[in-house]
């Protein structure tokens, strides 16, 4: 991404802060995972979304105060006896090239930089990124924040600037689209290694390790999520990423799985026969989900809402399932199948957006119905994603093969 992606992203958001008005946004830090062992670092999607910088315990702070704008970002000061263990920490001039912050202050200044505002200024309001998934998830940097600067300036009005993210999220740009198309294009690759060395009896985890390899070769340093690569019965665990069974002769093995570029996710799932033919039970329930998929994927364009997607998909299994004899009324589908077809898909996996709006250009969903029938043991997923365009979508990820047809050919030639 180049800078001026990150400086637009930080324009569009200062239009929605009102005047004296100051915002602070975190990249965050790698928490402890054991002794003095810490856990990877990742920075704040929406750190990183207005700012560029994965580096870790930054801060971006913004104030508009009588409608002049300042822009800052608080760094880690250089450690010449750190950067023998662990490298050298990022620089100001390189912070600024790619952030396009021309003002660089270190961390231990961010404290007396805001403090300051406060005393000169009739500062009203503090933006911050209150983000909670959970009414009782750990405090973040700026929920704790938060209540300090509540403490401490009691006058201050306390603003959460999630919702403005979100929406400005939701909707992606050509150079956001282009890295979930590496994203994607990776991710194939991925696939059609596994597929082409995976056997029965083999431990799900060894098919796994031939997408880990291409994924490492492609120069990708983290995965869109953990992967699900789940043979038999347990294709019928939604989540199952265990991925320690042998599989066996006659096997489906389901794979949801995807890499990361740059922070932006590609999210697939394919299901195929281990031994490389489908048998005619298993064609018929492949069959009803490809449809399914398709029937939904059609749906989508601009002004469709959201929630239809999922209603769709739903009214295709569901005849699909009586036909078949499996159910007699369509409210028995959730027996089988048990969740929403779609999310939003960017610098998160399941990304940020309201799910209570229609389709707009610019929009990247999954489209992933399934079918899980425990008794027995077929568990069907199939997953692309999606790009919402101005007539209509385009599917990004189409050239990963999913008909019968293609599947076993591929898997009968290896």
């Amino acid at each position: 991404m180049k800078k001026e992606f990150f400086i637009t992203n930080r324009e569009n958001v200062i239009k929605e802060m009102k005047d004296n008005s100051i915002l602070v946004i975190f990249a965050g830090e790698a928490p402890q995972k054991s002794a003095d062992e810490a856990y990877a670092f990742t920075p704040n999607r929406n750190f990183y979304y207005l700012t560029g910088s994965n580096r870790e315990k930054m801060i971006l702070m913004i104030s508009n105060i009588n409608n002049k704008i300042s822009q800052t970002l608080f760094i880690e000061k250089s450690d010449p006896v750190l950067a023998k263990w662990v490298g050298e920490r990022m620089s100001s001039s390189e912070a600024s090239e790619i952030s396009g912050i021309q003002d660089i202050q270190y961390l231990e200044d961010f404290e007396a930089s805001i403090n300051r505002l406060i005393l000169t200024y009739e500062v009203e309001n503090l933006y911050l990124d209150l983000e909670r998934r959970e009414f009782d998830s750990l405090p973040t940097r700026a929920t704790m924040f938060a209540k300090l600067v509540s403490e401490r300036y009691p006058q201050l009005k306390i603003k959460n600037i999630y919702h403005v993210l979100e929406n400005l999220r939701l909707i992606k740009t050509e150079e956001e689209v282009a890295e979930i198309r590496k994203a994607i294009s990776i991710t194939k690759d991925g696939i059609e290694n596994l597929m082409k060395n995976a056997k029965p009896g083999m431990m799900e985890y060894q098919i796994e390790a031939y997408f880990d390899f291409v994924l490492k070769c492609a120069g990708v340093t983290d995965y869109a999520f953990k992967t699900i690569a789940a043979s038999g019965v347990n294709g019928t665990v939604l989540h199952y990423s265990d991925n320690n069974s042998k599989t066996q002769d006659g096997d489906l093995i389901l794979f949801d799985l995807g890499a990361q570029w740059n922070y932006y996710n590609g999210d697939i799932s394919r299901t195929f026969p281990l031994n490389g033919k489908f048998t005619e039970r298993q064609k018929q329930i492949y069959n009803l989900v490809l449809k399914a998929q398709l029937e939904t994927i059609k749906a989508i364009k601009p002004g469709v809402p959201y929630t239809r997607l999922n209603e769709i998909t739903k009214e295709v299994l569901a005849e699909g399932l009586k036909e078949l004899g499996i159910i007699k009324e369509s409210t028995e589908l959730s027996k089988y199948y048990y969740h929403n077809v779609t999310h939003y898909l960017g610098l998160d996996t399941h990304d940020v957006g309201s799910r209570e709006i229609e389709l707009k250009p610019g929009m990247i969903l999954t489209v992933e119905p399934g079918l899980y029938i425990a008794e027995e043991k077929i568990g069907i997923r199939i997953e692309d994603n999606v790009l919402v365009t101005e007539d209509g979508n385009e599917n990004l990820s189409k050239d990963i093969i999913k008909s019968i047809e293609d599947i076993e050919a591929f898997m009968n030639n290896r």
